[in-house]
């Protein structure tokens, strides 16, 4: 025996013979959908974009080498970052407070967990934040009130530079403490240094003078020379003058300041301390320049992100799309119906067929 077969012609004389019901059904749901659509409030959003800065170009203790220039962070850990930061739980309850939002949801008190739990539920479907195709940040809020969606966008793009610049700059007192501690150690070594070559130059003569001793081999060479000539010329008051110059340019208990055992006991030590003073005088300078960068760059407050577009009220809703509410009600009813009265008229035609054959 075959079986009967069904097409969407078939459905006409169905539909013509219920066609009351469907109509009926059709315009109740024509009347509902249009009272839902108009009851539905407008709901606006506003939207900003900000890329996330490179956080080594704002750490304090890269300041010093690398500058305090910045740059875009494109990278996905600087991203993943911002985005976790903007969703998390922290942040919301921080603007929720900040904005009154429990009052303005309807979910309550604050305090109470289910009217906490209410508005963080509300809040966290009315935020969206995506890193689009571009490596920037888009930061979406969407509020029946459209000055407030774009005031709590904007203030949820500094909630998140906060708690960013937080993450970035946790060492900041332990890095200053660093540049005072070094700074304050090369201004002690720089002390005993200097202490140390005022005390050589006394002890041994030695003061770092051009071509210091040169000028000594050449006095000492003239005046032994001299010597020699008076010597030779039996001139004994004058050899014994010279005797004396010759010993002072020469010995230690001569009287001079500037003699040659004196300076070949020193020159080693006095360049050992010369070079010494000049690296700490470098490291110094280098040091209280360090820290003075730093103490700068930490007392500062350097944005973590680069907002491109601030959030501005919308100038039109962006739902209900009320025609599509409606149309897609009367459709769907009305498919829903023709569905109904198709399998009622079959389970007739069955119920029929039993009868006849018993």
């Amino acid at each position: 025996m075959s079986s009967r077969s069904y097409s969407l012609l078939g459905l006409w004389p169905v539909i013509n013979r219920w066609k009351f019901l469907v109509l009926a059904a059709v315009a109740l749901a024509l009347v509902v959908s249009v009272v839902v659509a108009l009851v539905l409030p407008n709901i606006y959003k506003s939207t900003t974009v900000f890329y996330p800065t490179n956080p080594q170009t704002t750490d304090p203790d890269r300041i010093v080498t690398e500058g305090g220039k910045l740059e875009l962070g494109g990278r996905s850990e600087d991203l993943d970052r911002v985005i976790t930061i903007g969703e998390s739980q922290p942040v919301a309850e921080g603007v929720i407070r900040r904005f009154h939002l429990h009052e303005h949801y309807k979910a309550g008190k604050p305090g109470d967990d289910a009217a906490d739990q209410a508005a963080l539920d509300e809040f966290a479907g009315s935020l969206t934040i995506v890193h689009n195709d571009r490596d920037a940040i888009e930061l979406t809020f969407q509020d029946k009130d459209k000055e407030l969606a774009a005031r709590i966008a904007n203030a949820l793009v500094q909630s998140i530079d906060s708690v960013n610049q937080q993450l970035t700059f946790a060492n900041r007192g332990k890095v200053l403490e660093l540049y005072a501690q070094r700074r304050n150690f090369l201004e002690r070594e720089y002390q005993l240094t200097y202490d140390s070559l005022l005390a050589g130059r006394k002890r041994y003569g030695i003061y770092g003078l051009a071509l210091e001793s040169r000028y000594l081999a050449k006095e000492i060479i003239e005046t032994e020379s001299e010597l020699r000539r008076a010597e030779g010329e039996g001139n004994s008051g004058k050899a014994a003058g010279l005797r004396r110059a010759l010993r002072a340019l020469t010995k230690t208990d001569g009287g001079n300041i500037f003699n040659l055992e004196s300076y070949t006991t020193g020159i080693d030590r006095m360049n050992t301390l010369y070079a010494r003073f000049n690296d700490i005088q470098g490291r110094l300078l280098g040091a209280r320049s360090a820290y003075e960068t730093a103490r700068l760059g930490i007392s500062g407050k350097i944005s973590s992100i680069y907002v491109v577009q601030e959030a501005y009220p919308a100038t039109k809703k962006s739902k209900p799309v009320r025609w599509l509410i409606v149309a897609s009600s009367v459709l769907i009813t009305f498919a829903l119906s023709v569905i109904f009265v198709t399998l009622l008229e079959l389970y007739r035609g069955n119920l029929s067929v039993g009868k006849s054959r018993s």
